[in-house]
């Protein structure tokens, strides 16, 4: 039997306006993470088994910091910042390789289009109230993303198996595209109805 003072479980520690939560601070770990692991790869890399295992860690702390906001309760800073920290280390390892030679300039330049025009319509719809939610393709794509630098990290393909990194880069490139499509189509939409209701 629970009195005032007891939890029940289902309470939630933080509120959406929190901005100093453990999954927040995660999220910003990861963020920071990006550049240094951008310079990694050029002094260590391209290929190596210290890349792959930060990668690891990286990718994996995305679901971490995503049960610490259910679980403790989801914020609006950390719906902002978590999308941008996958984006910031994505595109950082993808520039990386290619700076390396791993992989070509333009597929990171197209992924980097697409991340960079759907983080500012984010901002702009949600000034205008409207939230644009993850569409479960868009988690494929960043799934597939991510496998696409484990694979370039991991040294048993990215070391004479260039050729499927590449491939795999371009199928993120076109469901990148693809889902930024699916976006801007639904969230045109939401817009037109927000306004259709302010008039």
């Amino acid at each position: 039997m629970s009195g005032p003072g007891t939890s029940t479980g289902a309470e939630k520690i933080f509120g959406p306006t929190a901005l100093a939560t453990p999954a927040n601070a995660l999220t910003l770990a990861r963020l920071l993470a990006s550049p240094v692991l951008a310079v990694l790869v050029g002094t260590v890399g391209p290929s190596s088994w210290l890349l792959f295992l930060l990668w690891t860690v990286l990718a994996g702390s995305d679901g971490v910091d995503g049960r610490l906001a259910r679980r403790q309760g989801s914020t609006r800073s950390g719906a902002f910042l978590d999308p941008l920290a996958d984006k910031f280390l994505v595109i950082g390892a993808l520039a990386a390789l290619a700076a390396s030679g791993v992989v070509s300039a333009l597929p990171v330049a197209l992924i980097f289009a697409r991340e960079a025009a759907m983080t500012a319509f984010r901002v702009y719809a949600g000034r205008r109230g409207v939230s644009v939610p993850a569409r479960p393709l868009a988690k494929v794509k960043t799934l597939v993303q991510c496998v696409a630098v484990a694979m370039a990290f991991f040294p048993p393909i990215g070391v004479g198996h260039e050729g499927a990194v590449r491939v795999t880069v371009w199928v993120a490139v076109v469901l990148t595209v693809y889902t930024g499509g699916e976006y801007l189509f639904d969230s045109r939409r939401m817009l037109r109805s927000v306004g259709a209701e302010a008039a």
